[in-house]
């Protein structure tokens, strides 16, 4: 047999293409005669398959990494619409919560009467009001709010003062138990 024919007997075993096949040593594969004998030179590892050469991910690990930090998004990458990009119901309600949220604020501190409530709030959800802005302006012009200056609603105190104090706190307590523990420990 030809070394040929051992080579195709060799990729029917293993499933693959004859020029995957790799052979070490060719004395000891003349010798065989069947196939019994190509599959123990397969067991024995003269014969062997080469690896099928696959694509890197490399470079597509690295396009994922630039993606995930926001670049390649330009106007050649854009597919769709502007319309199928952004979500304009939820630009829609990102607008019109915070304005009836104020709304119903300035409701609730008698700011303004039960009728204008009304009419202004058919008016944000007509989309009249591009923000909190542009709504407290149209109350001054149209001297809508009740007294001569209208009283901060609900936020008294910002966010960051908040935390902070609630943090002293913390700090005073954790002192105080401290304090505890060394008083304790002299006893």
């Amino acid at each position: 047999m030809s070394m040929i024919t051992h080579k195709r007997i060799a990729a029917q075993i293993l499933k693959c293409g004859v020029t995957r096949i790799k052979i070490k040593s060719a004395k000891e594969v003349e010798e065989a005669l069947t196939r019994n004998d190509i599959r123990d030179l397969i067991k024995k590892g003269v014969i062997t398959k080469i690896q099928k050469k696959g694509t890197t991910k490399a470079y597509s690990k690295v396009i994922k990494a630039q993606k995930k930090k926001g670049r390649r998004k330009y106007d050649g990458s854009k597919k769709g619409a502007a319309g199928a990009r952004t979500y304009f119901k939820g630009l829609w309600i990102n607008k019109v919560r915070p304005l009836r949220r104020m709304l119903k604020e300035l409701k609730d501190a008698d700011q303004i009467e039960r009728k204008d409530y009304a009419i202004l709030y058919s008016r944000i959800k007509g989309g009249f009001f591009r923000d909190k802005k542009h709504l407290m302006n149209y109350l001054k012009d149209n001297k809508m709010l009740k007294g001569k200056k209208a009283k901060k609603t609900k936020n008294t105190q910002p966010a960051k003062k908040k935390k902070r104090d609630a943090k002293k706190e913390r700090r005073k307590t954790k002192k105080e138990i401290k304090r505890q523990e060394a008083k304790r420990g002299k006893k």
